[in-house]
Parts: structure tokens; sequence; C-alpha cells
């Protein structure tokens, strides 16, 4: 699993594309933004050994609004090691995970929008502690964090 993260607008799915190749290869795109909640069993639909999910605040957004903050991290948990599972099928198989940094700037005044960007940090240990690798992007510049 490879984790990249960085401020928005600053060329991670640009970075991630290029890294990759993957106007050349096969792939499964899937764009939090678009979907809101994690489309049901695409794991295991689809055929693509490469797979991106792009935008994952977004879905810890929606588990956010829906769940107490220690079930989303639950939830965050068992989903990477879902994914870890099937990436260790097969070793040409990789999973990317980009999501935004959302903790700097001012405090969100809203109690559910603080939720939000305190579920997603954790959140965000949690997938940096499991990624083999993890790259943050700031102004399309990647900065290897491991």
């Amino acid at each position: 699993m490879h984790f990249v993260t960085g401020g928005s607008f600053n060329g991670k799915a640009k970075w991630v594309r290029e890294q990759y190749q993957l106007s050349d290869s096969p792939h499964l795109w899937v764009t939090a933004k678009e979907e809101k909640a994690i489309p049901e069993n695409f794991i295991d639909l689809t055929k693509d050994n490469i797979i991106v999910l792009e935008g994952i605040e977004w879905f810890l957004e929606d588990f956010s609004s829906r769940l107490e903050s220690i079930q989303v991290r639950l939830k965050w948990q068992t989903q990477l090691q879902d994914w870890l599972a099937w990436e260790s099928k097969d070793r040409q198989r990789k999973l990317i995970l980009i999501g935004t940094d959302i903790s700097k700037g001012i405090v969100p005044l809203l109690p559910e929008d603080r939720k939000w960007r305190d579920v997603t940090g954790w959140a965000y240990q949690d997938t940096m502690k499991l990624a083999k690798q993890a790259d943050l992007i700031w102004y399309g510049i990647n900065k290897k964090l491991k």
C-alpha cells in the first residue's frame, strides 16, 4: 500500500499518474468526492492490479457523519486490513491511497467538522503505520516519508 498525502491542489493525483505511468496501464481509479462512500466490494470485483482511491478524507467524512469517532477509526482499520489482504494475494497488486491533509489551518467551528478533522488525522496515522510507501506532495514535488 502506498499512501500519498499533501495539501489541496498540490498535485497529488498528477504525481501518482506520472509515478505509476497510469496512462499506459490498466487501473481502477475511484474518486471519493464523486462516490462519497467506498463502493461495495469494489476490490473483489475489479480485475485491475492497480487501484487508486483518491480523496480518502471524503470517505472518512462519510463515516464520520454516520458513526462515533472510535467506530470510524475501527472501521478504517478493518478496511485497511482488508485492502492489505487483497494486495498480498498477488505481487502485481498495488493499492494507492491519496488523502488531502486537512489538519492545518483554523480549527473548524462546527463540532461535526472538528470530528471529521480529528478522525481523518487518526486514520492517516493508521494508514501511515501500515503503508509500505508514503510520500508527501507539496506544490507538485514529492518528499519520501517512508
